[in-house]
């Protein structure tokens, strides 16, 4: 039994992570501010013994000063709405929020873990992206917010562990998607499975040739923690190496769902990567990880979520 600090414990992936780790007896310390969290993604975890929500801003301070044995970093905007809509609150996040997780884990000698992001490559000209990949990314434009504070985020990360020794790990997070994802959010797989069970228009943003990878929240979160049981530093990809087009997702979409929307197509945002696949190999070599559900699969399995959360009235 291990006691684990997860900062934006009450976000998609933070509450699968704080499921997880209570399901294999560890402690948690969930830690969120809720701008984008929610609340209810922890509502089946709040009554559990052994699990604590602290409502605090890791960007500001995080009063939890009791021993841990793992901190795990996951407070951020997430999504390109989210963090256009908070560009400040994304920098604090990811240069003093990390600061303040990395002196938690420093004080009390724990592994600590940084959720990176694939967008940390930009938009690549290297393809399918490997760790040792530096990126393409425009540091004045406005997806600069996220995934500037990633790198620097990055930077700090390695600092500790250069100059004090703290056990760190990185998980490049490429596109994840499933149950707990806030319907609509503005990632590509909330809006289409939405649009369709609603029988509205699917938005195609450009031509709908740009490419991204789709994990499955359960293969995503067994990556995280294979990471953080690891003794592993350098930086990991961790996502699904089935690479779809834009199209061919909506298409794919369109048969889970049974809808009959048409599909639209609007302006590419700036910046926006035209391809985004990960290189598995350090995963698999390292960590003995690789996914498992396929996108089919875990898109019934979101739709079916969708739709249990409606029939609650959420």
């Amino acid at each position: 039994m291990s006691r684990v600090l997860v900062t934006g414990g009450a976000g998609f992936i933070g509450s699968h992570l704080c499921r997880t780790l209570l399901a294999r007896g560890d402690e948690v310390i969930a830690v969120d501010n809720l701008i984008t969290g929610r609340r209810e993604n922890l509502e089946d975890l709040e009554p559990q013994a052994g699990f604590t929500f602290l409502r605090e801003d890791v960007s500001k301070e995080i009063g939890y000063l009791e021993p841990v044995d793992l901190v795990l970093h996951f407070a951020s905007p997430a999504s390109p709405p989210e963090y256009l809509s908070l560009p400040l609150e994304t920098l604090d996040v990811g240069s003093v929020g990390t600061r303040n997780a990395l002196d938690v884990a420093h004080c009390h000698d724990a592994r600590f873990v940084l959720a990176s992001t694939s967008e940390v490559y930009g938009d690549p000209l290297v393809h399918p992206q490997p760790e040792d990949y530096f990126g393409n990314v425009n540091p004045v434009g406005p997806r600069a917010v996220y995934d500037e504070a990633k790198r620097f985020a990055e930077t700090m990360t390695m600092t500790y562990h250069r100059l004090y020794g703290v056990r760190t790990g990185i998980v490049r997070i490429f596109n994840t998607y499933g149950p707990g994802l806030r319907p609509a959010d503005g990632r590509v797989v909330s809006n289409f499975l939405v649009q369709a069970m609603e029988g509205k228009p699917i938005t195609v943003y450009g031509d709908g040739s740009q490419t991204r990878s789709f994990c499955y929240v359960d293969d995503e979160v067994r990556g995280i923690l294979a990471l953080a049981d690891s003794d592993v530093t350098e930086p990991v990809n961790i996502g699904n190496d089935a690479e779809y087009t834009m199209l061919e997702l909506a298409q794919l979409v369109l048969d889970v769902t049974g809808s009959s929307s048409e599909i639209v197509f609007e302006p590419l945002p700036a910046d926006d990567p035209a391809r985004r696949r990960p290189d598995l190999g350090r995963a698999r070599d390292l960590l003995g990880w690789a996914p498992t559900v396929d996108l089919r699969e875990g898109l019934e399995r979101t739709r079916a979520w969708y739709q249990e959360e409606r029939r609650r009235g959420r």
